[in-house]
């Protein structure tokens, strides 16, 4: 009896080591506040020494791990960011949001900003949309008289699934590039889930939530907005804001309907190629977002470079994530771990939308717990035949779940609503917990025909 019991713990013990070296990372981010990155790399070591590896040999497949996470997300996420800050700079989306409110109407002007936030939703970040938005947000408020949730949580409800589920977000990029996924393909799958989720978490929600009384933050309140005359045409801000999704979209969908070999495929697959579509789509943008706009091309290049700034941290927590990663793969834990989860009766979908769920709980951070999830199901990937596009859609939906005083968002929300902790679960948390479970069941959905 002893002796079985030896050889089970023997045999469990890769998995008691992954579990304690995440329990290590919740203490190092939550208790003592340390660096994400820092922490990511003591984990990394702790973990490699514990399963057998030696000193060198845990440091170059850190190494390796954080080389090859980095590869291509530096391009994308780069030229992304700097799309972002044209976008955000130029007046965009307040021209997208003003033409949109003109044809929706006053009675459904709730469709137009949240339209207006999925579409700078997908070239910007979480944060800088937020910021963007609010004001805007604010605005449209104190002009229509209409509740402040009722237009408030449709928009970040589309800056959440975006950021959740789309290239070229950090998280779903970085998982699709672990995977193998390809990420024309997430883009197209991502959008047809994102619809159902944003319209369940957005304009059906908010009608539940009439009662909670939510103002703006008084240092908006009355804020004056730039004149129609100062902003970018309508047709311009669309197509600067959605030019790589059109780029990527186009090749997927060439990829589909053209013969192999086909010349149009052919140039369709090397100008929807990410790094490729990324940098296209911000030279548009300098050109129209930029140079049309007066602006000079060294105060351009000064906004661009300052765009980057914002962008360290997030790669270089991507980067220790990616250590992690390599660290499992090449101590052998991730073919331990497979192999135990393949044997498991649960839906690959459906561990990996569980696993990032409880990790987003813990940690708070979307990417984090993505990043994080991959890592584990790696060999479950590789070895289950599941759909690699649908998986990174499923722990991205896992990833938004649940969020709560951990999580940056929660307390944007909070000060920017006016809201107190007890009305911010009620309206923010319930939210991010309907955009993740309408992912997964559009996961499951989407997974019957695909």
């Amino acid at each position: 009896m002893r002796r079985g019991a030896l050889i089970y713990n023997r045999r469990s013990m890769p998995l008691v080591i992954v579990v304690l070296g995440i329990a290590l990372l919740l203490v190092l981010i939550l208790a003592l506040k340390l660096n994400s990155f820092v922490a990511f790399v003591i984990v990394s070591l702790a973990v490699a020494l514990g399963e057998g590896m030696a000193l060198d040999a845990a440091v170059v497949s850190i190494e390796k791990g954080i080389g090859d996470t980095l590869g291509i997300l530096v391009l994308i996420l780069g030229l992304g960011a700097m799309l972002g800050r044209l976008v955000a700079d130029s007046g965009a989306a307040q021209r997208i949001t003003s033409s949109l409110t003109g044809v929706f109407g006053i009675g459904r002007v709730q469709w137009a900003l949240m339209l207006t936030a999925f579409i700078i939703g997908v070239p910007l970040f979480y944060d800088v949309g937020f910021v963007i938005m609010m004001p805007i947000v604010f605005a449209v408020v104190a002009s229509t008289k209409v509740p402040l949730l009722y237009v408030g949580l449709p928009t970040l409800a589309s800056l959440s699934v975006t950021h959740g589920y789309l290239p070229p977000h950090p998280a779903p990029t970085a998982i699709a590039a672990s995977f193998g996924a390809d990420i024309g393909k997430t883009l197209i799958y991502g959008t047809i889930i994102a619809i159902p989720a944003i319209i369940v978490a957005g304009p059906i929600l908010s009608r539940g939530l009439k009662k909670i009384d939510a103002r703006p933050m008084a240092a908006f309140a009355g804020a004056p907005s730039a004149s129609s005359g100062d902003l970018p045409g309508f047709w311009t801000s669309v197509l600067s804001s959605l030019m790589p999704v059109l780029l990527i979209g186009a090749a997927t969908v060439a990829d589909f309907a053209l013969p192999e070999g086909h010349a149009l495929g052919r140039v369709l697959g090397w100008v929807g190629a990410p790094p490729v579509a990324m940098l296209l789509s911000l030279l548009l943008a300098v050109c129209t977002l930029g140079v049309a706009r007066g602006r000079t091309m060294p105060d351009i290049m000064a906004s661009l470079a300052h765009s980057i700034s914002s962008l360290t941290m997030v790669l270089l927590i991507i980067a220790g994530a990616g250590g992690l990663k390599q660290v499992m793969v090449d101590s052998g834990v991730s073919r331990y771990i497979g192999e135990l989860l393949n044997h498991s009766p649960l839906s690959p979908l459906f561990l990996g939308w569980l696993i990032a769920a409880i990790l987003r709980v813990a940690v708070g951070s979307a990417t984090v717990a993505g990043i994080t999830t991959a890592g584990i199901l790696l060999p479950v990937v590789g070895h289950s035949g599941v759909n690699r596009e649908l998986m990174v859609l499923a722990i991205g939906s896992g990833s938004l779940m649940l969020a709560h005083v951990n999580d940056g968002g929660f307390w944007l929300v909070k000060e920017y609503f006016n809201l107190s902790i007890q009305d911010t679960f009620k309206t923010w948390t319930v939210m991010e917990t309907a955009v993740g479970l309408a992912g997964l069941a559009g996961v499951f959905a989407l997974s019957l025909v695909v």
